[in-house]
């Protein structure tokens, strides 16, 4: 898989990108990771990539030419699954849009900045809008870390074990279960009794109904999509 990063700030990409599980995804030759900086796609010399939104409205507007430049060339080089926009008004992202993203062979994701970018962008340039959440950040670059990280680790191989990004939180429209490790008992405290016993059927059991309780209590809007 490909993922081509569009960011003004190729800086913030760096630390998320480098560490833990999507780095050696990346040794391991599962995922390239790109970040392609949108000021190397200016035609002026101060590398201008904003500009003051027609109506007089407040704020700065991300402007078409570099954006079309860069997502132009890229597509020149190899076909692309979806191109992706960060916004706060997009698709809200979950862990089923995380699976089917991981499906795909390549993808863009534009970062947005500023007031937003020129509209049509969006109208013309972009297959897929997606929102981590309802709140504002100060630019996408989260965003498509947050993205990126949630897709690249559960690429087949990513992690050591596989058997665990399926059975994480949401996979199925529950929460996970409670999870303990030793010791079996700290400060009065006691792991349940079933998880000790090495009947696996009823651990399954239990795991499946406390699944469903702590969803029940904590996000019972989750039940509703089974």
């Amino acid at each position: 898989m490909r993922i081509d990063i569009i960011t003004v700030l190729p800086e913030l990409m760096e630390s998320p990108l480098g560490h833990s599980i999507i780095k050696r995804a990346c040794n391991k030759g599962l995922v390239e990771i790109h970040v392609h900086n949108l000021r190397d796609y200016t035609d002026d010399n101060r590398r201008t990539v904003d500009d003051y939104p027609f109506g007089g409205e407040a704020g700065m507007v991300m402007k078409i030419e570099p954006i079309w430049r860069c997502i132009n060339k890229l597509k020149e080089e190899r076909h692309y699954d979806e191109i992706i926009y960060t916004s706060p008004d997009g698709e809200q992202f979950n862990q089923q849009c995380a699976n089917s993203l991981s499906l795909l062979e390549n993808i863009i994701i534009l970062c947005g900045h500023y007031k937003g970018v020129d509209y049509r962008v969006r109208e013309h340039l972009i297959t897929k809008e997606i929102s981590i959440g309802d709140y504002v950040l100060s630019g996408g670059e989260l965003a498509a870390a947050v993205i990126t990280d949630s897709i690249v680790r559960i690429i087949p191989g990513a992690i050591g074990d596989e058997s665990s990004a399926l059975t994480d939180t949401f996979q199925d429209n529950l929460l996970a279960p409670p999870v303990y490790t030793r010791p079996a008992e700290f400060n009065g405290w006691k792991v349940p009794d079933v998880l000790l016993s090495g009947n696996f059927k009823e651990i399954s059991l239990w795991q499946e109904r406390t699944a469903i309780e702590r969803t029940e209590r904590l996000r019972p809007d989750l039940l509703k999509k089974r």
